[in-house]
This record gives C-alpha cells, sequence and structure tokens, in this order.
C-alpha cells in the first residue's frame, strides 16, 4: 500500500479529512481514499469536505467502486468498496 493512501474507518470524518490535507501539504500530488462497507459514506464525505473547503487546488481524478469477497464466521460475504484518488491540479 502506499504511503499516499488514506484507509476511512469508523473515525470522525475530519480525522480523515486532516490526514488527506497532510499529505497535499507534505507535496504529495495524489492521494487515493479507500473504504469498505459502512465506511464509504464517510470516505466519500472525507473527499467532498477536502476538495470544496481545504484544497481549491485539488480535483476528483477518479472514483472506482468493486465489491470484495470476505470470509466470514458464516461463510464468504460481498462487501461493497469505494477507492476515490484526488489529484492537485
Amino acid at each position: 500500500m502506499d504511503d499516499n493512501t488514506v484507509l476511512v474507518g469508523t473515525k470522525p470524518v475530519m480525522n480523515y479529512v486532516l490526514a488527506v490535507v497532510t499529505q497535499f501539504n507534505n507535496g504529495v500530488s495524489e492521494v487515493t481514499i479507500r473504504a469498505r462497507g459502512k465506511a464509504i459514506v464517510r470516505a466519500v464525505d472525507t473527499a467532498e469536505i477536502s476538495v470544496r473547503q481545504f484544497l481549491k487546488d485539488v480535483v476528483k481524478k477518479s472514483v472506482s467502486i468493486s465489491t470484495d469477497l470476505v470470509e466470514t464466521d458464516n461463510g464468504p460475504t460481498n462487501i461493497s468498496t469505494i477507492e476515490i484518488v484526488l489529484k492537485k491540479t
């Protein structure tokens, strides 16, 4: 996994926004935001808040969705995933 990837989980959205802004302030040109399952909502919020309020020179380069097959106690389960790539213009 790249250093410029932010994995979104259960923390407050602003924690992830801060992580994205910090990455760009450290000089990277692209940051990838990744999430699975219920955290997808938080990932979308992170991208939107980052671009609209904090990073005026950053755009959404791509958004991709997919499904991962995950083994659970009850057998295999499908979990939705999202990957949002932000790029400095």
